[in-house]
């Protein structure tokens, strides 16, 4: 019975700080980017083809990479080409052979990428812009324990996050921000995305939950140190797409206000 509560715990914990958050975020994202474009009206889809210049190609080129990390043939691709005939901005199609676990389960990477590359994507532009601010936040962050001290880490999340502004009158912070919005604004799952992605989430849950069962059988030491080490890849992440919805939702902010003030019929 011990046993199965270990496995269970670590498990779950696991796919929290993964999936969990990533499709937590991903619906939370597309509420307020949905909403951002219907509040410009007609000129909605005229605003989104300008913000996809930069962000449609991030989105795109995060499937076409997981493509080619997990075998899949690239038959087409288009990182920035608008079709007003359904709406999209561009597009990857791609094949797999079914019968390979490895390629099922890339379905699930493949269609979650645009969030996770965007976010990584976002990180990685901090610490070019920002290093101090980067070390800074990554100090705060890796002495969070969401596991032994869960209060004691939303202190440190929130400290970190707050540090954010520090630099807010520099050319830099800004420069984060544009092109976080700019990225943010495109990383929204579209149904195919998200429909591609549940074709791999069994296998996925599969392979988690061998790998737990044979880490737990060499020890629970073994275990206890990749759920960690997952959880704290997860702190970050998670970091990071609160950074976004919170672009994301001043975004939504000022186009109401945009919308209220020039767009009134």
């Amino acid at each position: 019975m011990e046993f199965i509560l270990e496995l269970s715990a670590n498990f779950a914990l696991q796919m929290l700080f993964t999936l969990g958050i990533i499709f937590l975020f991903g619906k939370a994202l597309a509420f307020c980017n949905a909403r951002f474009y219907r509040n410009f009206g007609a000129r909605g889809r005229a605003v989104c083809i300008a913000t996809g210049l930069i962000g449609t190609p991030v989105h795109e080129a995060s499937h076409a990479l997981m493509c080619l990390l997990f075998g899949h043939k690239i038959v087409e691709i288009r990182f920035f080409q608008p079709d007003a005939s359904d709406g999209t901005l561009g597009y990857v199609r791609h094949s797999y052979n079914p019968k390979n676990l490895y390629q099922r389960a890339g379905n699930l990477f493949i269609g979650i990428a645009p969030v996770l590359f965007g976010s990584l994507i976002l990180g990685g532009l901090l610490y070019l812009l920002l290093p101090e601010l980067f070390r800074s936040v990554l100090a705060e962050l890796g002495q969070a324990d969401f596991v032994s001290a869960c209060g004691q880490s939303f202190v440190r999340f929130g400290t970190a996050f707050v540090q954010m502004f520090a630099y807010i009158g520099s050319w830099q912070w800004w420069g984060f921000v544009l092109l976080g919005s700019l990225i943010g604004l495109h990383m929204t799952l579209s149904k195919a995305d998200t429909q591609g992605a549940l074709s791999g989430l069994i296998v996925y849950l599969l392979l988690f939950l061998i790998a737990d069962l044979v880490l737990l059988c060499i020890g629970r030491g073994t275990l206890v140190a990749f759920t960690n080490a997952i959880l704290t890849f997860g702190t970050f992440l998670l970091f990071f797409f609160c950074v976004f919805l919170f672009i994301a939702a001043v975004l939504l902010l000022i186009s109401a206000l945009l919308a209220n003030v020039f767009f009134r019929r």
